[in-house]
């Protein structure tokens, strides 16, 4: 009588699956990590986007409803007051008062003149505020893709370009101030010469201009100067 033969352990036919090691999934060097190089660096810029963009338009809500609740309740004050004529009550003294007032005295009069310069003004303000984009503060950057659109406030580019400019030996101090188009840099070196010191400091900040991605790169000014004298 044949003994039955054992039957096949089930570990035979098994395969051992790849394991990620822990410290190569954290650096990215695992099959399922992009390449952490890669993204690190700058987006691509949109083709045929770079320098052609406008400023942000501001919503302007504060002109906007000063504006609006001086007009409705100027139309309110008239409605009624038309409103209550129709009734047959008399008009309202104020309206009859400046109705005469406007019949009585001439063009050249102090008053209407005064009066005629501040609407002037008002209207040239709004006018003014509805022609151009407003947000001066906020510079516009290129784009990496169609829909969106990205700012860089000029606060954030002036510390940037501070904490480079402070990177240049013998730099001391140093102010920026970052326009639309021009980028000031004044900066207090206490040792090195001058002259070293700028041209470290305008290859420095050229390159953290270029870093910024603004779609209109500000031309830099910079001067150095060393500290003054105490007492």
């Amino acid at each position: 009588m044949n003994e039955p033969q054992d039957p096949q352990p089930p570990e035979a036919g098994t395969q051992r699956l790849p394991v990620l090691d822990k410290q190569e999934t954290e650096n990215g060097n695992g099959p399922d990590r992009s390449d952490a190089s890669a993204a690190s660096g700058p987006p691509p810029e949109l083709e045929g986007s770079g320098g052609h963009e406008g400023r942000f338009w501001s919503a302007r809500r504060v002109p906007a409803g000063i504006a609006a609740l001086l007009l409705l309740g100027l139309i309110g004050l008239f409605l009624y007051d038309i409103v209550s004529v129709r009734a047959g009550r008399p008009g309202m003294h104020w309206r009859r008062e400046l109705a005469r007032q406007l019949a009585e005295r001439p063009l050249d009069d102090t008053w209407v003149l005064v009066g005629a310069g501040i609407a002037a003004v008002l209207g040239l303000w709004l006018l003014i505020l509805a022609a151009t984009p407003g947000l001066r503060d906020i510079l516009p950057m290129r784009r990496s893709h169609a829909d969106v659109r990205a700012g860089l406030h000029r606060d954030a580019a002036a510390t940037a370009l501070r904490d480079r400019a402070m990177e240049v030996a013998g730099v001391q101090s140093a102010r920026v101030r970052v326009r639309r188009r021009r980028a000031r840099v004044r900066a207090v070196s206490h040792f090195r010469e001058l002259d070293d010191v700028r041209t470290d400091l305008d290859a420095v900040l050229a390159d953290a201009v270029r870093g910024l991605g603004l779609t209109k790169v500000p031309s830099l000014s910079v001067r150095v100067r060393r500290p003054g004298r105490k007492g």
